[in-house]
């Protein structure tokens, strides 16, 4: 049964997040109006602990200009958005935080800092992006990777992006999580290497090398969203019409997709870095108040799931 927008679906997330204590969050650079009262929003609601890092005197004259109340959120002065970065990860690293999260510095400068070799948030696994989407024609929050990390991935790199997800779903409540990977068609065909490489992360699956989930692929978008239309093509398949994670073939594919559901279906996104030491929340200035409060919501499951199974 399809739901009215902005109904349902991120707030059975948030409703699995009560009782949870708050995890503390390093915010970079919350300079701007919205990315500060996002952190801060998210606080109220008991999903976050902020520690609001940047230039102290910046983040004061951003709250008083847009009647924001900073209360007792901690400040940690750091002159720049390049050091507010450095600083934040520091404090991941330190222990004072579990949580990552974007203020208002560009996405090249926080992830420059978790990359880096020396001082960074680097684990064995490949870094990627996951867009949590409410979208309001599909039955069921949808994840839609990688399309804001990994431009070109290959097959060793698809792996790490697929886990990713995969970790993140069960992390949300998930069970057994369905994958749906995709391509222009449903065929294997050499002309085609995102089939190619379908068929082997199936494979991959079989083998124990991804594990956590039920894949399939390749499949066109309209066989993965709609068992109607698989079934007109005779494809047999349990994710088919029912994939909690939509694995795109690359970077572009990935974005347009999102960004298609979020302005053409009026889907809501939250975005998550995994793969690194801990979740990253990255927020930009056109995301709704409702996503930013669900990338904190998301976080902080991820967050206390990784407590519990380290």
């Amino acid at each position: 049964m399809q739901q009215a927008p902005g109904t349902g679906k991120y707030e059975r997330l948030l409703t699995r997040c009560e009782g949870l204590a708050a995890v503390p969050t390093a915010v970079a650079h919350p300079c701007e109006a919205s990315a500060l009262s996002g952190a801060l929003e998210a606080a109220e609601r008991g999903l976050i602990v902020p520690l609001l890092v940047g230039p102290a005197a910046r983040i004061a004259e951003t709250a008083e200009a847009a009647g924001i109340k900073i209360g007792n959120a901690e400040i940690v002065d750091v002159p720049h958005s390049q050091a507010a970065a450095k600083k934040a990860v520091e404090l991941i690293r330190e222990g004072k935080a579990e949580i990552l999260m974007k203020g208002s510095l560009h996405t090249d400068e926080l992830m420059a800092a978790v990359v880096s070799r020396e001082g960074g948030l680097r684990t064995g696994r490949r870094i990627s992006h996951v867009f949590v989407m409410d979208v309001p024609t599909y039955h069921k929050v949808l994840l839609v990777t990688d399309g804001a990390i990994n431009i070109a991935p290959a097959l060793e790199d698809k792996v790490d992006i697929c886990q990713n997800a995969i970790d993140l779903a069960i992390s949300l409540g998930l069970e057994k999580p369905k994958v749906a990977i995709l391509a222009a068609v449903e065929t294997v065909t050499s002309k085609m290497p995102a089939t190619l490489d379908a068929a082997a992360l199936c494979k991959m699956s079989e083998r124990g090398q991804i594990t956590g989930g039920i894949l399939d692929g390749p499949l066109a978008f309209d066989n993965a969203i709609s068992k109607q239309a698989a079934d007109t093509k005779g494809i047999k398949s349990v994710v088919a019409g029912d994939p909690d994670i939509l694995l795109a073939p690359d970077l572009e594919a990935g974005n347009i997709l999102a960004k298609q559901l979020t302005f053409l279906a009026n889907a809501d996104s939250a975005g998550m870095v995994l793969g690194a030491r801990v979740p990253i929340i990255l927020t930009s200035r056109a995301d709704s108040v409702r996503s930013r409060i669900a990338s904190c919501g998301v976080a902080k499951l991820v967050a206390h799931h990784r407590r519990s199974k380290p």
